[in-house]
């Protein structure tokens, strides 16, 4: 027999809640949690706080002498100086690629002691303690647990080029646990026990990393999208039937615009009418977060970074020694890095915080790009003409700063900042910061569109609100709660379905 369709849209709804309303209810509460704290990671500016500043008084070998000494011929992509791995000042040199974007994989990074010039070997238990303790400080204490793949606070894969890592656990008030790198020996993320606790009801809940590391890996990504989908369908469904059963005008004989007498009943109607655009729209912008089916990749052939790096860094003897570049700098510089920006051979000497002094790595005087040139090689990134060049010394819709704990707030966004438009197919966008040559940004058409199903939708993060806290934190949270109504209410509903079917076997 043929059900109606009013009938179908009932059952659909009803089952689909049943199956899902516990999913529904993770992702509103971890996504409360995620607001404060977020999946753990080691930002720039932690790392350059807890690297050791460089003393001149050390006796370092000149670049290009401990590549000789290592070995290491040929185009780099760039050469860091720092304390950072193993208690001791090392060069790290990172051979160059052909063609390199952005968010390209990084080749391997060779570490080379910058006392003797000796190739560092792969990294064992007292190398990895060594690193935690300079990270840590001498006086606080420490104990190494093991060595891993992948762990609940590493499905990450910025760090795929740096397994196996090495955990240790340190004795300070917040017990930390570090990760360090099995390939470069650097402390690449921290997590203290407060992140580990709370991402077990954040993070780890909203991205269902449960299913991550097992037999589900394979499937994922399938089941994140397929799940997605589905409360889209639930909360639409929902929203449509709600509406249906509201009386506009006329109650009904409970003298209520709502018929249902039950009180879980009542508010699952009232919370679904309210909050079901609210389900519907972050369901969608949580699919679109995977990048499902590939539709933000729009096929853009990548920058040719060779248009500013040229083809690769190469030192000579006429690069100064480290001593001579730091002196130049001035005081507290923790890494000095070598990089090849518009013909020409340039250190970025970094302090713990603050844009790097820029020294030209010759004379190690300190110096100031040429905007001029800057700009002519930046035109060709793309073998399409640019059509507007924008000096930015604010944020804008696509480039902007978030908290250190948000989902990209690793990411360090200097202003001022250049942005180029290329009159290209793709409609591309580039930010270059004039200070250090480098590309900060790249968005293509497709990826400015997922801007706005996904970060916008999802996370809210519209300048007026982000700059006007608390009032994103109390909509976002009023929002929440909202869904919480709806999803707590479906799973008490469902669950005395549930038992009544039960009931009658």
């Amino acid at each position: 027999m043929k059900l109606p369709a009013k009938r179908v849209l009932f059952l659909l709804h009803r089952w689909v809640g049943i199956v899902l309303g516990i999913f529904c209810v993770l992702w509103f509460f971890s996504g409360i949690v995620m607001m404060y704290v977020g999946y753990p990671k080691l930002t720039e500016v932690e790392r350059l706080q807890h690297l050791p500043v460089l003393d001149p008084a050390i006796p370092m070998l000149a670049p290009a002498t401990a590549l000789q000494r290592a070995g290491v011929f040929g185009p780099l992509r760039e050469l860091r100086l720092a304390q950072a791995s193993g208690a001791r000042p090392v060069y790290l040199a990172q051979p160059a690629t052909v063609n390199t974007t952005v968010q390209a994989a990084m080749p391997a990074v060779i570490v080379i002691d910058a006392q003797s010039g000796v190739q560092l070997p792969a990294v064992d238990v007292a190398h990895a303690v060594a690193s935690a303790q300079t990270f840590a400080g001498r006086q606080i204490g420490l104990q190494y647990l093991d060595q891993v793949q992948e762990d609940a606070f590493t499905h990450t894969r910025g760090l795929d080029r740096h397994r196996p890592l090495h955990r240790v656990l340190l004795d300070d008030g917040d017990r930390t646990l570090l990760y360090i790198s099995g390939q470069t020996g650097e402390v690449v993320r921290d997590a203290t026990r407060s992140e580990r606790c709370w991402n077990y009801v954040g993070a780890w809940i909203h991205w269902l990393y449960p299913l991550r590391g097992n037999v589900f890996q394979p499937y994922w990504s399938f089941l994140l999208d397929s799940l997605a989908i589905a409360c889209s369908v639930a909360g639409l469904s929902g929203a449509w039937i709600g509406t249906l059963r509201w009386r506009w005008r006329q109650r009904y004989r409970n003298g209520n615009s709502s018929p249902y007498q039950n009180r879980a009943m009542r508010w699952h109607h009232l919370g679904g009418l309210c909050f079901a655009l609210i389900v519907v729209t972050w369901s969608f912008s949580g699919l679109m977060s995977m990048n499902p089916w590939h539709i933000f990749n729009s096929g853009r052939s990548p920058l040719q970074q060779q248009a500013i790096r040229g083809d690769g860094l190469y030192l000579t003897e006429r690069d100064a020694v480290p001593a001579l570049l730091l002196q130049s700098a001035g005081a507290k510089i923790r890494e000095l890095r070598w990089q090849q920006v518009v013909g020409r051979t340039i250190v970025l000497a970094q302090a713990d915080t603050g844009a790097p002094v820029i020294l030209d790595s010759a004379s190690a005087y300190q110096m100031v790009l040429n905007q001029d040139q800057l700009l002519e090689a930046a035109r060709s990134l793309l073998w399409s003409p640019v059509r507007a060049v924008t000096w930015q010394t604010e944020y804008d819709f696509y480039y902007y700063n978030r908290d250190a704990h948000s989902l990209y707030g690793d990411r360090i966004k200097p202003l001022p900042i250049i942005r180029l438009e290329y009159d290209d197919a793709y409609r591309s966008w580039v930010y270059l910061d004039p200070h250090t040559g480098q590309v900060i940004s790249e968005l293509d058409r497709r990826q400015r569109f997922s801007r706005w199903l996904f970060s916008m939708l999802h996370s809210w993060d519209w300048l007026p609100l982000l700059e006007n806290r608390p009032a994103w934190d109390i909509l976002l949270i009023t929002l929440s709660l909202g869904g919480l109504l709806t999803g707590v209410t479906g799973c008490i509903i469902g669950a005395r379905r549930l038992s009544l079917k039960l009931g009658k076997r």
